[in-house]
């Protein structure tokens, strides 16, 4: 049982509570490097947060893509968050190394966040807008998708 929502949630096959157009729900996570990050001290740039897992394979097949459009876009205003939702914060770290992730990781052990968000599917991918409002989601990943996101960061950069 365990392992068929394992594989769901991987493949993103059900759904989250948040909507475009919402104000995204704020938070205040520890990350990685020690000190505290919160959300809505990210307004007035755009901001995409990815929800992930050291056991989930798409996640750590994403990250390399994200690793690229955070370096790219990171001095035009740009905020990219990796929300590890791991119960031992060691995996996440250990990971985040392997894969060289240059994004804040924040730690995420008790799924208050992942739960205020409602999310299912991982990975999980929120952008939010500078007024800081959600403006699109992505449940699950497959190769071809950091086009996507690339363009829709362009165009929230340029509003």
């Amino acid at each position: 049982m365990l392992v068929a929502a394992t594989l769901a949630a991987c493949a993103g096959l059900t759904g989250a509570a948040i909507a475009p157009a919402t104000l995204a729900p704020d938070f205040t996570l520890r990350s990685v490097d020690g000190p505290n990050l919160r959300l809505t001290e990210q307004r007035g740039r755009v901001v995409l947060v990815n929800f992930w897992a050291t056991w989930c394979g798409p996640c750590r097949q994403e990250m390399p893509h994200l690793n690229r459009l955070y370096e790219k876009y990171r001095a035009s205003g740009f905020v990219l968050l990796g929300v590890n939702v791991d119960d031992d914060t060691r995996n996440a770290i250990g990971v985040a190394t392997k894969l060289g992730v240059k994004f804040p990781v924040l730690l995420d052990t008790d799924k208050k966040v992942s739960q205020l968000y409602d999310l299912s599917a991982m990975p999980a991918t929120v952008l939010i807008d500078k007024d800081g409002r959600v403006r699109y989601l992505h449940r699950g990943y497959q190769n071809g998708y950091e086009e996507t996101y690339d363009k829709q960061i362009r165009e929230m950069l340029k509003e």
